[in-house]
């Protein structure tokens, strides 16, 4: 038998002469299990919405982007296409073509990032869930369809039951020297209808349109075969970044290579450096929480002098008194954390199989995202663990020694 637990065990649940030490016991042990909790809640609740914004982004951004390390375009011929099709772990590839121009509906005018898509673009991105309102753009060549973010056909004020009015689309002509004087003569201009408007977030739903590749090509008057961009779609249980490096290696290095999180590395960090400081600044909490440990050991090793002289006697030594008391501080810290992750984990599930805390109409989702991971489970029970026994350490090594005479 453990003669420490024992008796830490019988210390803990047992009758105190002073009331006032059960009080501040449990107190601890509540404060713990609250800290553990938020901190459980918090960073589940930052993991769904970092897996949210991840999934939006995903449904715009490619596994793999290929570009040119100079100029807005380069050639994507068939014998390039081919290079990277044999490539194992390649799926779908996707010509895009893209560049800033002006949409004008009625008396309206919008500057607009206009990116002219094939075929293959919604097997890439899944990029047709996101259409809220109507259909994606029609596979057939040469399709006059527009699809729009929300924010966009709202300052603009199309509809899609505006068929009959198109959304005019206006680029510079390359290499103009017209000298007319009438300043349509120097722009490209295609008549396109709104098919359909989509949302992610205001970066793309108030910056982004969708028109097929080949009207793009018309309107940027680019060569046959141009691309401001290669989009790959991997297979499933792939790893991107071997099949990034072997992509290099086959098409040189006049490309820039990206994967999806190097697409928008700088939204990724941030939102790593936003949980990592919000980890930071609760345990700060829980570790004042933790502290209370040491008024609660330092009352119960007053009270239980008159024992600790008697274990003395019967030939305890001050290692295994201290180990008792050590035993006893253990024992809160395990008993509030896990109170502490079983309530934050039965929050988080109940968030979500039920959607107890939702958003406000317009939102993306409905219900506010949660993810549970074990590696914060993990990471939190050290934590707690490691503060508890710092926590611990102080009034059992000092108080055991200054108040009941005990000598190393």
């Amino acid at each position: 038998m453990n003669v420490a637990l024992y008796i830490a065990r019988r210390y803990f649940v047992a009758k105190k002469s002073t009331n006032a030490i059960t009080i501040i016991s449990w107190i601890s042990v509540l404060a713990i299990a609250v800290g553990t909790s938020a901190l459980i809640i918090i960073l589940s609740g930052m993991n769904g919405l970092t897996g949210l914004v991840q999934t939006l982004y995903n449904s715009f951004n490619p596994d793999i982007k290929i570009t040119a390390v100079s100029g807005k375009v380069f050639t994507a011929d068939d014998n390039l296409i081919l290079q990277l099709k044999n490539i194992n772990g390649v799926a779908y590839i996707s010509r895009t073509l893209d560049d800033n121009m002006l949409l004008k509906y009625n008396d309206q005018l919008q500057i607009t990032h206009i990116k002219g898509v094939d075929e293959n673009f919604t097997a890439i991105t899944r990029f047709d869930t996101l259409v809220s309102e109507g259909n994606f753009i029609s596979a057939q060549k040469q399709s006059h369809d527009l699809v729009l973010g929300k924010g966009v056909a709202y300052r603009l004020g199309v509809g899609l039951n505006t068929n009959f009015t198109p959304v005019c689309i206006y680029c510079p002509k390359r290499g103009n020297n017209s000298s007319s004087i009438n300043p349509e003569d120097a722009f490209n201009e295609e008549k396109c209808y709104p098919s359909g408007f989509f949302t992610i977030n205001d970066d793309f739903d108030f910056t982004y349109g969708l028109i097929s590749y080949e009207v793009a090509q018309d309107l940027l008057q680019y060569p046959l075969n141009s691309v401001s961009a290669l989009e790959i779609a991997l297979k499933h249980n792939t790893d991107a970044d071997a099949i990034k490096k072997e992509i290099q290696k086959t098409i040189g290095d006049k490309f820039i290579i990206k994967n999806k999180y190097e697409q928008n590395d700088v939204l990724f960090k941030t939102l790593k450096t936003e949980k990592l400081w919000t980890f930071i600044i609760l345990t700060f909490v829980l570790l004042i929480a933790t502290f209370n440990i040491i008024g609660a050991l330092t009352m119960l090793i007053i009270e239980k002098k008159k024992d600790v002289k008697t274990l003395s006697a019967m030939g305890a030594d001050v290692n295994l008194i201290r180990k008792i008391f050590m035993t006893e501080g253990l024992t809160i810290i395990f008993i509030g954390s896990f109170i502490g992750i079983l309530l934050g984990y039965v929050l988080c599930l109940l968030q979500q199989h039920y959607g107890f805390v939702t958003f406000e109409e317009g939102y993306i989702v409905d219900v506010y995202p949660v993810e549970v991971r074990f590696s914060d489970f993990v990471l939190i029970m050290a934590t707690v663990l490691g503060a508890g026994l710092i926590a611990a350490i102080y009034p059992v090594r000092v108080f055991t020694k200054q108040n009941l005479l005990l000598q190393d």
